[in-house]
């Protein structure tokens, strides 16, 4: 079985943008792609872990997304990134387009799109890694049995419970690969551990990940 490197979409692979519904809309972070690529290198599958509710809003259909995935997977390409998986859910309760308006099991915070990949791709969910910009990212890497790293957005409060708390924070996805990296090369760590300023004053720990 092979470990993954799951990753949200839009605030930790490409750049935050309101609802993209056009290729152009999905830039990748400088810098971001050596780094995943090094990860690549070191064993893991690279997948894509996304929420696109946008798609029971009305503001794109499925047929936009794979066009968009298809231009953002030829781009990682262009530095031998290869994306193993790209799962996403469209899924919204209160949705306006009837087809995808209901409750389910994929839509982040649920586990379900990491159990799916990992059934397809056969992976071993206790030694991968999820990165994502929010904490219903962190918990459903972490209900998925990952290893989890919240990038610092600025936008995350103080979690309240263990299954929304990261094993480690980053400044931005740059950073947090550099730790992953660190960490699976069995770097000891040279820093004191990354909190985001308002996490600071709230006694908030995060969880050994070695």
């Amino acid at each position: 079985m092979q470990r993954a490197l799951f990753l949200d979409r839009d605030g930790t692979l490409v750049e935050p943008y309101h609802y993209p519904t056009l290729p152009e809309h999905l830039r990748l972070y400088p810098g971001l792609a050596p780094r995943l690529y090094h990860a690549q290198c070191l064993g893991f599958a690279l997948v894509l872990v996304t929420n696109q509710s946008g798609i029971a809003r009305g503001y794109l259909t499925e047929d936009d997304l794979q066009v968009m995935h298809a231009s953002l997977a030829a781009n990682l390409a262009c530095f031998g990134v290869h994306l193993s998986g790209i799962y996403y859910c469209p899924h919204m309760a209160d949705g306006s387009v009837p087809q995808y308006a209901r409750a389910c099991d994929c839509r982040k915070p649920a586990p379900g799109m990491l159990l799916r990949a990992a059934a397809d791709l056969c992976l071993d969910l206790r030694t991968s890694w999820l990165i994502g910009d929010i904490l219903d990212d962190v918990e459903a890497g972490n209900r998925a049995g990952c290893r989890t790293i919240l990038v610092d957005l600025g936008t995350e409060a103080p979690p309240e419970s263990a299954i929304r708390r990261p094993n480690l924070v980053a400044r931005d996805t740059c950073h947090a690969l550099d730790l992953l990296l660190g960490i699976e090369q069995g770097e000891k760590a040279g820093s004191p551990v990354y909190l985001p300023p308002s996490w600071r004053q709230s006694a908030v720990s995060v969880a050994p990940a070695s």
